[in-house]
Formats: structure tokens, C-alpha cells, sequence
């Protein structure tokens, strides 16, 4: 079975030329792995790191190019355009949804807190309510439509922690009390209020894409394939911003109204201007120029540099999959986009009678009898062996960082990592320990583990040999005293 393996940790490194260097080495010379059979890499990165790691991304492409750049099954296409923003205001906008969102998680209390206000504010509206109320108990922050939710859910969520933060009846410590203070305050800051509603419509475009991404395969087949009509609907946008952007300030503005927020430009610009007097800056045409604009042109081009012409040849080889096959009436052209995966194939000379064979298999298959709809039901048929390059094909698509893994209990390792992070404080955390606590159910062999420590670490052995004495000692002159 397909499974996610956590290795380990590499240092940081502020230089992603070096970096990129340094990821190479450690991952062929300390973990051995031959990168010559690498077939995909991807990163979930926060916003900060993202532009590091696409040039560590496009430096092992430039030696390995069949290790293609894709996303990670795991994270909502529309997230990970979000976290790469290169826009202060969308980092600090994603760190307040963060911070709310762990703060409502923090007890049952809190929620309950939480879609009492929703009750209130959609009274008329109990269809919209018990919508909100089913999301808030969901990692809803990692999802598709981060924004949208974002956006319907603020004016409940100031609600919430304004009562939170002038209860009287003492129902919550100083703590929760101060930190409801300080999320509210985030919340009807209208810098936050305009980038979550810029954000919200500037994704709505790859929204449905992004969901494809991590629908069935039929459904990733068929995002790789509209793929231009999404870059088409983006531009269309770019060339007529001013339009968008003035429905989408007037949207915030609403918003902002509504919540009895001042509307007026970000504290960081305004501090940076105050030398400046004659400036005079019309508060649309700053939002525009310093966000809606770079957010749609970032949209733009990582679309471009992460779909790259292999990346979605190695997407339309998907067709090999029979229900795929049956969507498109089995009138495929595989042979076309598997020539990127020729040296991995043991007998390439017979691919096309062989992709012929395969097709005629499942089109005129018995009534009776299922199209798979998988990469994994396919590998698993029986008779998948008379079909040798068909299986290697289909081996190397189904470990794509983009095609998600057949049995959650396999994808483990990230969840594991998360909730590691979780249960200790930066005080107590040990990257040696999170790797041993990540992996526990590999079964260690531990005579090896410390013959191996003591060849590493003779110093420390040494060192330890002379302190069992030491308190042995203290412990005979204790005993003479008594």
C-alpha cells in the first residue's frame, strides 16, 4: 500500500539558493535516497517560506525533471494560492483566521458561545445558520472556501468574543476574556476586513477547480483539463480590475458599516507616509493597487508555474483509468502525454498495442462488470500483469503528490506532526523526539539505536560513564553521614 512516511527535519536556512543545496544533500547523502527516481515533489509552506521553497522546487527540476512540481493532496488549492501572496496584509489576515480558529477549537464552551451568536444574527435565516454552526465544528479554515465562510461568519464571530470579552457574570478567566479582546480587535481592523473580502472573490475562480483537484480521478481529469478557462475567467479579470475592484471595495465597505468599523488606510502605510504632508491617497485606488491587483497577477502565474506543461501531461494520463476511459467514451490518447515516463516502462517498444489492448478491455467489457474507478482498484486487477507498462504507468501516477492516498490510515504523518506540535510547548519540543513520537508504530530495534548513538556520541558516553560514579560517591558519603 501507498503510504506517507515522516523522515525527518531539515535546519532552516534564510538563503534559498543555499537552502536548495543543502535539501539536495541531505535528502541523497544522509537519508540515501536516489532522487533519480523521484516522479513528484510538493510543499505546504506558510506564506512567509513560500517563495523559498519554489526555488528549491525549481532547483531539483533543473536536475531531476521528472520530479515533477505539484501540489499536496492535502492542502485546498485555494489556501495554498492564499499562503504564497507576497501582500503583508494577506499574511497578517491569514495569522488572525489562524489565531480565531484555535481559539474557538480551544473547548466545546467557546463553540457553544459561538453558535449562540450565529442564532442571533440569523434569525431569519435558520437554513444559513445551521449551516455556519455544522462549519464551525470542521477544520474550516483548510477548506475551499476559507473566505467565503470567513466572510459570513464575521460579524457573528465579533459578536462572540465582544461578549466574551465584557461578560459580567465572570463566566471566563482573564485569559480567554483578554485574548477575545485582542481577536475582535483584529477582526474590525479594515485592512482585515477588505483582504478577506478581495480574497474571497479573487479565489471564487479557482474554487471549483481546487475541488476538483481532490475529487475523484474522474474529477482530476477533468480539473487539468479546464485549466485554461480558469486562467481565461483570471485575465478577463486583470483586464478589467478597475471594475472587480470597485465592486469588491463596496462590498467591504458594507461590510465594514455593518460592523461599525472606521474605514481608512492600513497603520503600517500610514506611519511610512507621515514625513510625507502633500500626500493624499484615495482609499479604493490604495486597495486596488496594493491588493487586488498582486493578489490576481499571484493568482496568475502560480496557476502557470505549478500546472506546467508536464505537470498536467502527467494529469491527462489519468485516462488510463477505466472510468475515466468510459467519461471520455474510450476514445483516449494516453500514448501522447506517457512519452515523459518512456525510461521508466520495461517494454516501451509495445506501449501502443498494448494501450489499444487496454482500451478494447474495457470497452467491451461484460455488463456485468464495473469500470474501477481508482488508480488503486486498477493496480489491484487481476489480470493487470498482461498489461506490464499499463501498471508501471498507473504506479507512478498514483504516487504523485497531487493524487491523494487510497486509505487515510496511510496519510498520517503530517496529522501526527500537527498534533505533536499541539500537545507541547516550544519549550519541550525535540526534534529527535517529535521524529520518534511521529513514527511510533515502526518498531525499533533498540540494541541498534544504542551501539549507534554510543559510535556517534563518544563524548557524551564518556561523560555519562564518570557521573554514575560521581553520585555514587555522594550517595556512600550521605550514607556515613547518617
Amino acid at each position: 500500500n501507498l503510504r506517507e512516511e515522516f523522515v525527518g527535519f531539515l535546519p532552516y536556512e534564510a538563503d534559498a539558493e543555499i537552502l536548495a543545496i543543502k535539501f539536495h544533500t541531505i535528502i541523497t547523502e544522509k537519508w540515501g535516497l536516489n532522487m533519480e527516481y523521484c516522479r513528484g515533489q510538493a510543499y505546504v509552506v506558510s506564506s512567509g517560506f513560500a517563495s523559498k521553497m519554489k526555488i528549491v522546487a525549481t532547483r531539483l527540476l533543473e536536475k531531476y525533471p521528472q520530479a515533477i512540481y505539484t501540489l499536496c493532496s492535502s492542502c485546498a488549492l485555494n489556501m495554498w494560492l492564499a499562503k504564497s501572496i507576497p501582500v503583508a496584509g494577506v499574511s497578517v489576515a491569514l495569522g488572525i483566521i489562524e489565531e480565531v480558529c484555535l481559539y474557538f477549537n480551544h473547548s466545546p464552551q467557546l463553540i457553544a458561545e459561538l453558535e449562540n451568536a450565529i442564532s442571533i444574527l440569523f434569525q431569519n435565516n435558520e437554513e444559513k445558520a445551521k449551516e455556519l454552526k455544522e462549519i464551525c465544528h470542521t477544520e474550516w479554515i483548510s477548506r475551499h472556501d476559507t473566505f467565503e465562510i470567513m466572510v459570513d461568519l464575521v460579524q457573528a464571530l465579533v459578536l462572540c468574543l465582544d461578549g466574551i470579552n465584557c461578560d459580567a457574570t465572570f463566566k471566563w478567566n482573564t485569559c480567554i476574556a483578554s485574548q477575545a479582546f485582542i481577536l475582535s480587535n483584529g477582526l474590525t481592523d479594515f485592512d482585515f476586513i477588505v483582504t478577506i473580502v478581495v480574497l474571497k472573490n479573487a479565489l471564487s475562480f479557482t474554487r471549483a477547480f481546487g475541488k476538483n483537484l481532490q475529487g475523484l480521478t474522474s474529477d482530476v481529469f477533468i480539473a487539468a483539463s479546464s485549466l485554461t478557462a480558469v486562467l481565461h475567467s483570471l485575465n478577463e479579470v486583470m483586464e478589467n480590475i478597475e471594475v472587480y475592484h470597485e465592486f469588491w471595495f463596496e462590498e467591504a465597505t458594507n461590510l465594514a458599516t455593518k460592523l461599525d468599523v472606521q474605514i481608512k488606510l492600513p497603520g503600517r502605510f500610514r506611519r511610512s507616509q507621515q514625513s510625507n504632508l502633500e500626500s493624499e491617497i484615495v482609499l479604493e485606488n490604495y486597495y486596488k493597487e496594493a491588493l487586488s491587483i498582486p493578489t490576481v497577477e499571484h493568482i496568475i502565474q502560480e496557476l502557470k508555474d505549478i500546472f506546467s506543461e508536464q505537470h498536467l501531461k502527467a494529469l491527462k494520463c489519468l485516462s488510463l483509468v477505466p472510468s475515466v476511459m468510459g467519461l471520455l467514451k474510450f476514445s483516449t490518447t494516453e500514448e501522447h502525454h506517457t512519452e515523459m515516463y518512456k525510461c521508466d516502462l520495461p517494454n516501451p517498444d509495445i506501449l501502443s498495442a498494448e494501450l489499444h489492448c487496454w482500451r478494447i478491455k474495457w470497452k467491451h467489457r461484460g455488463k456485468d462488470v464495473e469500470l474501477p474507478a481508482t488508480i488503486y482498484e486498477a493496480l489491484h486487477l487481476p489480470d493487470i500483469k498482461f498489461f506490464p507498462n499499463v501498471y508501471v504507468l498507473l504506479k507512478v501516477l498514483c504516487i504523485l503528490p497531487i493524487i491523494k492516498v487510497e486509505n487515510e490510515k496511510y496519510e498520517t504523518g503530517r496529522k501526527r506532526m500537527k498534533a505533536y506540535l499541539k500537545d507541547t510547548s516550544s519549550e519541550e519540543r525535540s526534534s529527535n523526539l517529535a521524529l520518534l513520537n511521529i513514527n511510533y508504530d515502526i518498531k525499533h530495534d533498540l540494541d541498534l539505536m544504542v551501539d549507534t548513538y554510543i559510535k556517534l556520541y563518544t563524548d557524551k558516553v564518556e561523560l555519562q560513564d564518570v557521573l554514575p560514579s560521581c553520585n555514587s560517591q555522594v550517595i556512600e558519603d550521605a550514607s556515613q553521614n547518617i
